[in-house]
């Protein structure tokens, strides 16, 4: 997976130190968060910061392509770095947690035959269910 810092530099977007903050709050493997979550990580580096402007960021990183944005029936929306790999999620029904699911290099995806010419852009699978540990 490309990181999401390097794909921005790669822009030269101007990286602020809260922007750089909630970069970094999106650093890391199966990262699924929600922008309350990314607001409490960036406060936890940046006090100061106001709610307004983690959601900008987040709304324009989802704009430019770099993050992803899951939304799930009754709850809040997920940001999702991971957008060079494609992948589908599953859903913990109970806790709400969220892991990426991989795909094989075969699962692509078909366009019925009563639909010619139509463009497929984006792709959206959430498979929903009770994770291990709410299950016991």
């Amino acid at each position: 997976m490309d990181d999401l810092l390097q794909r921005l530099e790669r822009r030269d977007w101007r990286l602020t130190p809260q922007r750089r903050a909630v970069v970094d709050a999106l650093r890391g493997e199966n990262v699924h968060l929600s922008a309350d979550e990314v607001l409490d990580r960036v406060r936890d580096e940046l006090p100061e910061t106001s709610r307004a402007t983690v959601y900008n960021t987040l709304n324009e990183l989802v704009e430019m392509g770099e993050v992803g944005e899951l939304h799930v029936a009754g709850r809040s929306r997920k940001y999702d770095p991971n957008v060079t790999d494609r992948h589908h999620h599953a859903l913990c029904e109970s806790c709400g947690m969220v892991q990426d699911i991989q795909l094989r290099s075969d699962d692509e995806p078909q366009v019925p035959a009563s639909m010619p010419g139509f463009e497929l852009r984006r792709l959206d699978v959430l498979f929903s269910g009770i994770c291990a540990s709410c299950a016991n």
